[in-house]
């Protein structure tokens, strides 16, 4: 299922400004950055447990925020896009 993953934390400190840079790292892990704050991610339940719990143990749920939006299995018809393409097809040969 591809999952649209959105974060807001506090960077106003380091110890945020931490945070943020492993929020960010721990989303490289599952998908990929189309925005600033903005990851699109095609998991499998188990990855979604795994990330969900590994963002949780990072976040400072007082101050941070995630969003987890589920756009399912069929999830092509359900973005539309204007301007810059920033992402690829998470569904087809990645060559490196």
């Amino acid at each position: 299922m591809l999952i649209l993953i959105t974060y807001d934390v506090d960077t106003t400190t380091k110890a945020g400004e931490k945070r943020l840079r492993k929020v960010a790292k721990e989303c490289l892990n599952y998908g990929q950055r189309v925005q600033n704050s903005v990851f699109e991610c095609l998991l499998t339940e188990a990855q979604l447990v795994g990330l969900k719990a590994n963002l949780t143990s990072i976040i400072n749920d007082t101050t941070d925020s995630i969003r987890f939006y589920f756009l399912g299995s069929s999830w092509q018809r359900k973005i539309e896009k204007i301007g810059r393409e920033t992402s690829y097809d998470p569904t087809e040969a990645l060559i490196i």
